[in-house]
This record gives structure tokens, sequence and C-alpha cells, in this order.
């Protein structure tokens, strides 16, 4: 029966779970493609404290360490949490859009998937691994409700702009704050002797993190965990405008229905395409360039221009690999090539934390105890074998149950009643 046809005091539709059928293959081969990317960038601070991570590497005396983290930085460092997030606006686009379908109230349904989301995020960082990014994603989609009404695609581009203006003016401005301080001799003195003191403190607190970290048991490298969250979360307002930002760029997205038809988008992913690829592969560049060799606690102009290049210009490479994928797969031996990438982006939040299962018993002191002592280009190829393992187990797994373990339970509780689990036998492969 059509909604025309529908009599007027019809009960609303139960509120469920998208079906397979509605699903859109390109968004879970998306939704794939960036766990890689994140799992690519997470490695390093797997395997190193993160106060170590902001101090920068040891002098690398590799060629193959040198070339994997220039081509870390290049093309994958905070280019791919903007894809998660890009999706994420996107999927609260086609959420809203099936409540209205069905006449289900919207509100409250999401509110409740994102606290389990939160729940979920919270357990995470404090017993698996510290660097989780869940809770921000949870927070901020709170606040996406505030866009829940707009119905002018326009108004989000604007807004989206402005997010991105900030994150800009935060890092430039910060930065810049400190070399005016620096054009003085009492302030240049003043703030050398602030960067000597930020940097042995976070050189004293990487040293301990890397100790406990490598030969501590579950408790003790909980409690390190629990230490290291304070100053995790005081970060994430880096992280926060941008994200919001794609957040906004995906609601938009889903309000014009672009991944309902993407051949008639074909004209707009191609320009997308033409221009975010080649402005953020340049501002990275830029970034790699400039960056390379400062400490990320002294700012100079270099590092000033470094920071505002990657906070716009990662942004707009993340676009470009979205548009990329989405015209890439409308052909149909790169579909059948990246079709394996859907099943690991359905079950997306079960593998984002077994990635970090896997990885904190590679390094931990309660797995194997690695912690420090892989370098970039080892653990690149640690990165490789872990996301490889992950596509043939998440086909086998999707071909026999309708979502992956933590997806289940994340439905079941926003749902608050079981959801089916196996597929019907008709429909295994």
């Amino acid at each position: 029966m059509g909604k025309e046809e529908q009599p007027e005091n019809a009960a609303p539709a139960p509120v469920g779970p998208v079906t397979r059928a509605a699903r859109i293959d390109v968004i879970d081969i998306l939704r794939g493609f960036a766990l890689f990317g994140i799992l690519l960038v997470n490695m390093e601070l797997f395997s190193y404290p993160f106060q170590q991570v902001l101090l920068g590497y040891d002098e690398l005396t590799s060629l193959a360490d040198r070339l994997a983290v220039w081509g870390i930085e290049l093309l994958a460092e905070t280019k791919f949490y903007p894809i998660f997030s890009f999706l994420f606006g996107l999927g609260f686009a086609l959420q809203i859009q099936r409540a209205e379908q069905r006449g289900t109230r919207f509100v409250p349904f999401y509110l409740r998937r994102l606290f389990i989301l939160l729940l979920i995020g919270l357990a995470h960082a404090v017993f698996i691994w510290v660097g989780d990014i869940l809770v921000l994603y949870a927070l901020l989609g709170a606040i996406l409700l505030l866009f829940f009404r707009s119905r002018a695609p326009r108004t989000l581009l604007i807004w989206a702009g402005v997010m991105l203006a900030v994150s800009a003016i935060i890092i430039g401005g910060l930065s810049g704050l400190a070399l005016l301080v620096q054009l003085a001799p009492e302030g240049a003195a003043q703030m050398e002797k602030q960067f000597a003191e930020s940097e042995a403190e976070l050189r004293r607190a990487a040293a301990q993190a890397r100790e406990i970290y490598a030969a501590g048991s579950f408790g003790e490298i909980t409690a390190q965990r629990l230490r290291d969250l304070g100053q995790a979360y005081s970060l994430a307002v880096f992280l926060g405008f941008n994200a919001f930002a794609m957040f906004l760029l995906g609601l938009y997205a889903g309000r014009r229905g672009v991944f309902r038809d993407i051949v008639a988008h074909a004209p707009l992913f191609r320009k997308i395409l033409w221009w975010a690829l080649p402005i953020g592969f340049g501002s990275q560049v830029v970034f790699v360039v400039l960056s390379e060799g400062s400490s990320q606690l002294q700012p100079t102009v270099g590092s000033l221009v470094a920071g505002v290049a990657q906070t716009l210009g990662a942004p707009a490479l993340a676009l470009g690999y979205v548009a990329a994928i989405t015209l890439l797969v409308q052909r149909e031996a790169w579909l059948s090539r990246l079709r394996p990438l859907s099943a690991v982006g359905r079950m997306a939040l079960t593998n984002y934390l077994l990635q970090s299962l896997v990885a904190t018993t590679i390094f931990y002191g309660y797995g194997f105890g690695q912690f420090g002592q892989v370098g970039p280009a080892l653990g690149l190829l640690i990165t490789i074998a872990i996301f490889v393992a992950q596509i043939p187990l998440s086909v086998w797994w999707m071909n026999r149950f309708q979502f992956g373990p933590v997806e289940w339970l994340w439905r079941t509780l926003t749902y608050m009643r079981p959801q089916p689990f196996r597929l019907p036998r008709t429909t295994e492969r």
C-alpha cells in the first residue's frame, strides 16, 4: 500500500532498524574505507603514549619509517574521521526521513540512540583505549538536533563554513597569540620558560605512560587510562568544530537526496572530485613540509600556516575521497572489487572496537607488551594485516547475521526490545 492509500487514522509504523534492502551500498563501502584510514592513523596512538605523539617522534633513522610518517600525514591524518563525521550527518538525515515516512517520533528515539553510544564510548575509553571518538560523536550528535527542523540546505552549508572557520581561527589564533607575545623580549623569555616546562612535563608523563602501558597489569593500565582521559578530552575541541562541520555537510547531502540518486548527482560528485582533491592534497603537502621537524608545543610562523592548512585542507581531501569512491562504485568492475568493504562498514562499530581490542592486546602489558617498540613502517604493516583480516571476517559474519554483535546490542537497547539476530536461512549465503 502506498503512503497516499493509507487511511488518515492509520497507526504509525513501528520504529525499527533499516532493512538490508533499504541500505545504500556506497555508504557502507565508504564507512568500511574510513575504518581502514582510522586504524592507519590510530596505530601510532595504540603503540606510543599520546603525550609522545604530541612531542613528535625522536629522530627517525630508517627511510621506511620516514616514508611511512610522511605518507600517513599526507594522505590519512585527520582525513578519515571527517569521512565518518560526514556519514554520521548523512545517517541523521536518513533516520529523520524514515521516521517521517513512518509517522514516528524521531527525537526520543535518537536521544536514546546517542545515550547508548555515549555509554559504549565511555566503556571503550576507560577499559580498552583512551583514544575513543565515540563519546565526542554522541555529544556532537545531540547538538545536531538544533538543525533537526532546518529545511534550507543552504543554511547547513553556511553553518558548516562557520564551523570550519572557527576551527581555523582557534588553531591560528592560539599560535598567532603566542608568536605576538614572543615579539617582546620579556614575553619571549616567559614563553620559552613555559614551553620548556610543558615539554618537560609531557616527557615525564610519556615516560610514565610508556612504562605502565608496556608492562602494567590490566588494573594499572586502566588507572593510567583514567589519568590520560582528562588530557585527551581537553584536546577534543581541536577536533570538534571540524567534525561538526562534516556532520552538517552530511546532513546537507541527506537533505538533497544526493545518495538516493547518485547517477543524477554525478556532475556534483565530479565537481567535488576535481576541486576538493587538488585543494586538499595541495594543502596537506604544505602541512607536511612546514610541520617537518617542528614541535607542536612551540609555535612558529611555519607551524601556524601548517596548522591552518591541515584544518581547512583535510576536510576537503576527505570529501575528495568520498566523491572518488562514490563515482568508482558506479562502475560494475569497481563495485565488485569494493563490495567486501560494505560488510566491514555495516558492522563498523564492532570493527572499530575490535581494532582497539586487537591493537591493545598486541601493545599493552596484559597482552604481548610491544608498547613503544614498533616504528611507523612496522605499524603500517600491522594496520594492513588487521584490516585485511577484518574483511573476510565481516563478510562471513554479515552473510549469517543481521547486524554486527555490538550493532545488535546498540539497536536492542535503543529500540528497547530484542532485535532479530540471525538471518533467515533463505537469505544466508
